[in-house]
């Protein structure tokens, strides 16, 4: 990576090798909200730059490498890429756009010089939008602003534009930049792409219309003169900061650094800072630099670049790799507080082990262990012991990084009993507080009054109304407890046409009880298979979860009732046989198709006695405790308590 290279045209700077000659770098990371194109944007460059080969066949969202990215569309793990243009070497942050997954954004910050923000030219800034480019100025890194995706038929490029540059001036406010600041911003630069098409263009098309240019050369162009070449110091002693950890069956563990200072060499003796102030000193074995998507093995690494190393077994994210004989650790890296929990512990239920597929991974040592190795890569992730020897609390950003950790665990072959997500509060000058979102969302003008009357249930305030021809855009204020549960219910009463996100907001007083669910559980009074003839009887109780055949025990959710109150059934009930002969046959039978949660719609509907009993093959819903009598009797001490009655 100490080639000699020269920097093309519109480029205005460059760092410095170890051996003076001139080189050519840019570290970027590329922010945006789900959906808006980011992953595809960086396919469009890897292929502008020849990465893939002339023969290789294309393949869409290469970023995006895990099995649940690609199944839910989104990114998940913020991740890097080298793209070579016209001699500049480009170390590409491609960030998850989801809030949830807000840490990984703060450590793809912690590792560029530099900001590609992409907005959608239909939808415009939208609220994960907002916090990426709040982390973005708080850093104080340069930000270009790419308009994608101008060829959608419902673009409005201009208007985006004009969005974007209020959102940058609100922010500028919010943060409090100065007038130098703030005129700098109201210069940023524009480009105007499709990242699907491969064309960037510094003009702007008319809406849903292709750039002019027949390639990403604009683009580029602008951020070789947006992005600064590193600035750091590779005379200076030894500071490489470890911003993300992978692993090989063959090398062990690997972090992924940021060189800051000085030069980190394979085969190195190195001072390893860890987070308790110990110092130790290791040796680098390996040395690895990215070449499009791929690993190659390095001799060295200059301040600025960004290099994979191993050997040392232990690191964790925010450790100082140093020079030995004068060891000075860089900040560690600052994340937001988690503001949603859940309780993960093994299986306890009648049927673990007991599915078709049973997991292999059902002791409390193994879901601790894997509960502590995730810690290792997840910066945002808290693991808090419970009173239970089997339970832990897990604190995350949101419901979707929790539930992405759980399906992770499942597929792994564990079997975990999950708790309904709760908000994390805290008390502030004497007074609970809990954290807000700041939602968006996008519904057809016909669902506005379902949808208003949905949030006003769950305490949401609204902040604003947007009016448009067929479809109005609103945003509220609301507890992040009314968002347990809320996007099926809003799915519901939308026809599956609304479009909602959201973001954390900070903290406000407790709101009080918000009731999130309208209608009560369908719990089985007895164990075995479900049967057609029970499941017939039941059709008009409600909506069941099961089919004819399905293993259920006392106390499992079954369904949902059509009251708002829970009714004990006998889903194995059997149609009893006698020795009388009728005049006609039995008549057939149509049964509905039972309704089948996904994890996260499992988690959305339990209530606050309900847990999910999660196994690599089935997730199902149940009472906590299962007994039906102790059930009664916690409820009638929980009353007597409401009533001040002392028993």
């Amino acid at each position: 990576m100490t080639s000699a290279v020269s920097a093309p045209a519109g480029s205005t700077s460059t760092g410095s090798s170890a051996g003076g000659t001139t080189r050519a770098l840019r570290n970027v990371a590329i922010v945006a909200h789900v959906d808006h194109g980011k992953t595809t944007l960086v396919d469009a460059m890897l292929r502008a730059s020849g990465a893939f080969g002339e023969r290789a066949e294309p393949v869409d969202r290469v970023m995006d490498s895990g099995d649940l990215e690609r199944e839910k569309g989104i990114t998940i793990l913020a991740k890097n890429t080298t793209v070579n243009w016209q001699g500049v070497t480009i170390n590409v942050i491609d960030t998850p756009g989801h809030a949830d997954f807000g840490g990984e954004v703060e450590r793809g910050l912690s590792m560029v010089d530099g900001v590609v923000l992409l907005v959608d030219a239909s939808e415009g800034p939208l609220p994960q939008t907002r916090f990426v480019l709040r982390k973005t100025l708080s850093a104080g890194l340069p930000v270009m602003l790419v308009v994608n995706k101008t060829d959608r038929a419902d673009a409005r490029i201009e208007e985006v534009v004009d969005e974007s540059l209020e959102l940058l001036l609100e922010l500028a406010d919010e943060l409090g930049l100065d007038e130098d600041q703030t005129a700098h911003l109201l210069d940023l630069p524009v480009v105007y792409a499709s990242g699907r098409a491969g064309r960037a263009s510094r003009n702007r098309p008319g809406d849903g219309e292709l750039p002019d240019s027949e390639d990403l050369q604009p683009l580029f162009d602008v951020l070789f003169d947006v992005v600064p070449a590193p600035k750091d110091d590779p005379t200076a002693p030894l500071q490489a900061h470890v911003t993300n950890l992978d692993a090989t069956s063959f090398l062990g563990r690997i972090a992924l650094c940021r060189v800051r200072a000085g030069v980190l060499k394979r085969g190195q003796q190195v001072g390893w800072c860890q987070a308790d102030g110990t110092v130790t000193r290791v040796k680098i074995t390996e040395l690895l630099r990215t070449e499009g998507l791929t690993r190659v093995q390095a001799d060295e690494a200059v301040a600025g670049d960004i290099a994979a190393v191993a050997g040392i077994p232990e690191v964790m994210i925010g450790d100082t790799l140093a020079d030995p004989e004068n060891p000075v650790p860089l900040e560690r890296i600052h994340v937001d507080e988690p503001a949603i929990s859940m309780t993960i512990g093994i299986n306890t239920s009648p049927l673990v082990g007991r599915d078709p597929k049973p997991g292999q991974k059902l002791t409390a040592r193994q879901v601790k262990s894997r509960l502590e190795s995730e810690l290792v890569g997840n910066v945002s992730l808290r693991v808090l012991p419970t009173e239970r020897p089997d339970t832990w609390e897990v604190q995350g950003r949101g419901e979707l990084a929790l539930a992405i950790l759980v399906e992770t665990m499942r597929r792994e072959g564990f079997e975990l009993t999950v708790g309904k997500p709760e908000v994390v509060t805290k008390t502030i000058d004497g007074k609970l507080h809990e954290p807000f979102e700041n939602l968006s969302i996008d519904v057809p003008t016909d669902s506005l009054g379902a949808v208003t009357q949905l949030l006003a249930g769950r305490k949401g305030e609204m902040i604003q109304m947007v009016h448009g021809e067929s479809r109005v855009r609103l945003d509220f204020r609301v507890p992040s407890r009314g968002l347990i549960g809320f996007r099926t219910e809003f799915l519901t009463v939308t026809r599956g046409a609304g479009i909602a996100s959201h973001v954390f907001d900070g903290y406000g007083p407790w709101v009080g009880e918000i009731s999130s669910r309208l209608r009560g559980s369908l719990i089985a009074d007895r164990s075995g298979p479900v049967t057609g003839y029970a499941v017939d009887a039941l059709s008009d109780r409600g909506v069941l979860f099961v089919g004819p055949g399905t293993q259920v025990y006392e106390g499992m959710v079954i369904g949902e009732y059509t009251r708002n109150e829970d009714l004990e059934v006998n889903i194995v009930r059997e149609k009893k046989l006698t020795n009388m002969r009728k005049s006609t046959g039995d008549e057939l039978i149509k049964l509905t198709p039972p309704t089948i949660l996904t994890l996260e719609q499992s988690l959305e509907f339990c209530a606050n006695d309900e847990c999910v009993e999660v196994t690599p093959e089935n997730v199902r819903i149940r009472k906590t405790e299962l007994d039906s009598h102790l059930r009664n009797r916690a409820r009638a001490r929980a009353k007597a308590a409401a009533a001040g009655v002392t028993r």
